[in-house]
């Protein structure tokens, strides 16, 4: 078995080590949140609705010509 002592200078150790991991994740601000930051960031609404249009183009154009094509 091991060393009592030794076990209990591990132990301290560890809970030192789970301390600072503590403080370190306390005082780290919140991640962003993306959808935060692009909402409202399109201003132009023609140009967000040309871009509707392109994506919208982009995935159909592997679609099969007998394949009805979705307004979405």
């Amino acid at each position: 078995m091991s060393d009592p002592s030794n076990i209990e200078q591990r132990l301290a150790a560890l809970e030192r080590a789970v301390a600072d991991i503590q403080r370190q994740l306390a005082s780290t601000l919140p991640p962003d949140n993306w959808i935060e930051k692009l909402t409202g960031s399109i201003t132009d609404v023609e140009a967000f609705r040309q871009a509707m249009e392109f994506g919208r183009a982009f995935r159909h154009a592997d679609r099969p010509p007998d394949e009805p094509d979705e307004q979405q």
